[in-house]
């Protein structure tokens, strides 16, 4: 049944786009969200006529499925369940690869953009990345939005977390066709629906719990071109909404983003006791003389400068970057968690559901 719907999906999609919106227990971010989409017809991307919005309630148990059954009273808007996460009759799923695989098979667009529900859109953000797909002739474009923080924590560690994103997934070896290095971030990705369906959607990575950077991988494997951008004229995004969901969410995340979490953690908490140790060392020291202080020192700033360097490339407000470094420890913490949890419990929980690492 699931070949049958995609090639009909491919052969005869009716219209430009469709808007695949997952969403699971969403209740106090989807309104923004729908807003933010709902805005976005113009006279080229007309919603009903041009393209179609999808939301997909994967098992939600707060007001979810009510905020998306209004929104769906309007037309061009359509409300779907995802089917009941059961390996055996879906064929190995994720719940966010089933709600987006589940939109796939209704979608009618000759694009396809999944986006999570966490997401703003800026006004015209989905007909200028439509032109911009088209321009670069591209079968996926992904972008990475500006993340809204609140609070403390997540103001000291995302800026780390996103410099060393932006350093393991420069953009520009993405964007190569010649380059393996292959990247995507489910926030907002775009792709040509017939791409998508040729290598096997969300379906093909149904268990993987890192599915935008695992569909990227397929695309690029497959020889089909990739663009992938920061892109805060886009859309923004505010990923987790409490402590508990930014340690679960992380936890889950950074042993497959990072090679070697181990390894990166033991570099960053070098950074930091050099940072903080160099100054005592010299001021402390009784034997140190004025030349050797100042040889410190200037290592120190070396340690210093390199460090806000990388902090840099997050694209985080200035005062963020100059806190993170207070950040340090709860990253390397993350990390180790993350690498424990991953690689050798090979579980992990989200949402309240557990998964298996083991074939990640």
């Amino acid at each position: 049944m699931d070949d049958l719907n995609s090639t009909s999906a491919m052969d005869a999609p009716g219209l430009l786009l469709s808007v695949i919106v997952p969403a699971r227990n969403e209740a106090d971010v989807l309104p923004a969200c729908l807003a933010s989409l709902l805005k976005q017809s113009d006279p080229a991307l007309e919603l009903g006529r041009d393209w179609e919005l999808l939301l997909v309630n994967d098992g939600s148990t707060d007001g979810t499925a009510a905020l998306a059954a209004e929104a769906a009273t309007l037309e061009g808007v359509t409300l779907l369940d995802a089917p009941p996460l059961d390996e055996t009759s879906q064929g190995g799923f994720t719940g966010k690869n089933n709600a987006c695989w589940t939109g796939a098979q209704a979608a009618r667009g000759r694009l396809l953009l999944f986006t999570d529900a966490d997401t703003i859109h800026e006004p015209g953000a989905l007909s200028r990345a439509r032109h911009e797909l088209e321009k670069h002739s591209v079968s996926l474009l992904s972008y990475s939005p500006r993340q809204v923080t609140s609070g403390l924590l997540q103001r000291l560690l995302m800026p780390l977390i996103f410099a060393e994103l932006a350093i393991a997934y420069p953009p520009a070896r993405v964007n190569a066709p010649e380059d393996r290095t292959a990247a995507a971030n489910g926030q907002f990705l775009m792709v040509v629906a017939e791409d998508y369906f040729a290598v096997g959607g969300h379906r093909a990575v149904g268990l993987q719990v890192l599915e935008d950077v695992a569909l990227a991988n397929l695309f690029k494997r497959s020889r089909r071109s990739l663009r992938f951008r920061y892109a805060p004229d886009a859309l923004s995004a505010r990923m987790y909404r409490s402590t508990g969901a930014l340690m679960e969410g992380w936890t889950k995340n950074l042993a497959l983003l990072f090679r070697s979490p181990t390894a990166l953690g033991l570099l960053r908490l070098l950074d930091f006791l050099l940072i903080l140790g160099i100054p005592v060392i010299a001021q402390t020291w009784p034997l140190w003389t004025s030349l050797q202080r100042t040889l410190f020192y200037l290592v120190w700033a070396r340690v210093l400068w390199r460090f806000y360097a990388r902090v840099a490339k997050s694209h985080f407000p200035f005062l963020d970057c100059a806190l993170s470094l207070l950040g340090v420890p709860l990253f390397v913490f993350l990390l180790f968690r993350s690498f424990f949890r991953v690689r050798v419990a090979k579980s992990i929980g989200w949402k309240g559901r557990t998964y298996s690492t083991a074939r990640q």
